[in-house]
């Protein structure tokens, strides 16, 4: 028996359109087959989900539905006189309608009077992370296709038109009658372009589209982040016969920075200090994304891995008045290549100090001997 369809998606009966759509693509992107390889039952539900969603997003199949359930679809709609039928544009057309402006295959292709929307075209650009502290603005070069400057587009021969299709008058399918079926397949003439070109123009044969290098500029923002995804409108690949153009994607990465690392907003930065530093005190200074030298004061007995908040001298937030912090992380250098006079030095403290000097060490080898003795004794 098939599932309520309210029920596959997760919604209430009286959900309006955007809760509709909402719960669509929250569980097609999870049951998705890309992100669930080899799992049938995945599979399964993906297809359930976009019945259902095909369904209920027609105001005339949701009403069918609401009145008489599954039957409404079987046997040719017959139930309350639904007549055209389940599947409508297919569950690939659901799918593209939500996730039409996500990159994978240049999108939907609307296809209106021989038109058809252009690709979508990605660019990828890496960036420092100085530049993605300031922002910039940057100058690519994009190769694409363009409207073709001879023709405008249409793909005709320049001083004609393309002309509507002598076989399916211009509606880009033909129907064929088979007893009490109707059956409605894209126009073979035409390829479901509506519009056929007797004389193709000789810059483009007929495509309506050149191929040309072009200059974009693209506003980074400062405070984007790795993996930030900019959408340039309209910018993509030019469409067929003077169709709307597709969207051009850009695809930013942060190159890693040879001192700092970044966790959203907060930078961290490991600074080495010498062991007489940790012990004595001591104060140094860091040069922050900004470019200015912020001085660090570190106390007496610091020990390894400490960290020293800079409020404010981190990166800042997305389109927004604010900073992340500056964590400074201290690593304590053990002397290397001592001199007989620095080792005598070091043996003459070692021997002068107490369980005080070194509490945790001193501490932490009396817990374990207390630990095993009385593991012992059990």
């Amino acid at each position: 028996m098939k599932a309520d369809f309210y029920e596959t998606l997760g919604v209430a009966r009286g959900a309006d359109e955007k809760q509709l759509k909402a719960a669509y693509r929250k569980l097609a992107m999870q049951f998705h087959p890309d992100r669930n390889p080899g799992d049938h039952a995945a599979e399964i539900k993906f297809k359930e989900i976009g019945e259902a969603y095909d369904c209920l997003k027609d105001p005339q199949k949701r009403a069918a539905y609401d009145r008489f359930g599954h039957a409404a679809f079987e046997h040719g709609g017959g139930g309350g006189g639904f007549s055209n039928g389940f599947g409508g544009g297919g569950f690939s057309d659901i799918f593209e309608d939500i996730f039409g402006e996500m990159m994978g295959g240049g999108g939907r292709r609307r296809s209106t009077g021989g038109r058809e929307r252009g690709a979508d075209l990605r660019y990828n650009m890496e960036i420092t992370l100085e530049e993605a502290y300031t922002g910039k603005t940057a100058q690519i070069r994009v190769p694409s296709s363009i409207a073709c400057t001879d023709c405008s587009g249409t793909g005709a021969k320049p001083g004609t038109q393309p002309v509507n299709c002598a076989m399916c008058g211009g509606h880009g399918k033909v129907r064929a009658s088979q007893g009490f079926f109707s059956i409605e397949r894209v126009c073979p003439q035409c390829g479901g372009r509506g519009q056929t070109i007797k004389d193709p123009c000789p810059k483009c044969n007929g495509q309506g589209r050149t191929i040309q290098e072009r200059s974009l500029s693209v506003n980074i923002p400062a405070g984007i982040e790795d993996g930030t995804r900019i959408r340039l409108s309209n910018e993509g690949e030019a469409g067929l016969r003077g169709g709307p153009s597709g969207d051009l994607y850009i695809f930013l990465a942060v190159k890693p920075h040879e001192f700092f690392q970044r966790d959203g907003a907060d930078l961290y930065c490991r600074v080495p200090i010498s062991m007489t530093a940790a012990a004595l005190g001591g104060q140094f200074e860091v040069t922050t994304l900004d470019g200015t030298q912020t001085r660090v004061k570190v106390p007496d007995g610091t020990q390894n891995g400490k960290q020293f908040r800079l409020k404010g001298k981190g990166m800042p937030v997305l389109r927004q008045a604010q900073m992340g912090d500056l964590y400074i992380q201290t690593a304590v250098e053990t002397p290397q290549n001592l001199t007989k006079r620095q080792k005598e030095l070091l043996e003459e403290f070692d021997a002068i100090s107490s369980k005080e000097n070194s509490p945790q060490s001193a501490g932490f080898f009396s817990r374990m001997k207390d630990f095993f003795e009385s593991f012992g004794e059990r």
